[in-house]
């Protein structure tokens, strides 16, 4: 499958929220940013901009569901509440209206919960050892020290939400491009 055919079947059905998961650095975000480009008037939620530092991965996942995405399914306008890295604090509220389309993106947005109210997960899956070259080779020193901190966290959340069952489309990213398997129809 290509993304392009990913979003005119979206856009057929109606499609309004999207949530793609996976570990650190499988590939997230490049999957949704090709998303957006194809699946007009989308807006692209990023979990880095909302977990509050490096032990906000189960604050972020209730977060989520709580002020984003129950509050669209009800037909209400939907909120966020971003973290400023920099200052270590948070920052800026936003708002995405019921009627947008919605693309959450990061690790702990595929919960079954989170599933009831999107039309579609995705669980990106890379191998570890290019996962973590590819999240060090984006975010560097910066990251590093964290790495192993983060990587419990996705462990704990992977099995208390079990995220991968709960995907329609599980995309392996290989070196010769990716790989879609269908989980649900």
């Amino acid at each position: 499958m290509e993304v392009a055919d990913l979003a005119r079947r979206l856009a057929d059905s109606g499609a309004r929220t999207v949530l793609i998961d996976g570990r650190s650095g499988s590939g997230k975000t490049t999957l949704a940013q090709e998303l957006h480009r194809v699946w007009d008037a989308s807006v692209v939620v990023r979990l880095d901009d909302i977990y509050p530092g490096w032990d906000g991965l189960a604050w972020a996942v209730d977060h989520i569901h709580t002020e984003l995405l129950a509050p669209r399914s009800m037909g209400r306008a939907g909120r966020w509440r971003g973290w400023d890295w920099t200052t270590n604090a948070p920052a800026d509220r936003h708002v995405v209206e019921s009627r947008q389309r919605l693309i959450v993106e990061g690790v702990g947005a595929l919960t079954a919960a989170n599933r009831a109210l999107a039309d579609l997960g995705i669980w990106v899956d890379t191998a570890d050892d290019e996962r973590k070259r590819r999240a060090l080779q984006r975010d560097g020193e910066n990251y590093r020290p964290h790495w192993e901190r983060w990587a419990a966290q996705e462990v704990q959340y992977m099995q208390t939400y079990r995220p991968m069952a709960q995907a329609d489309w599980i995309v392996t990213e290989k070196p010769g491009g990716r790989i879609w398997t269908l989980r649900h129809s």
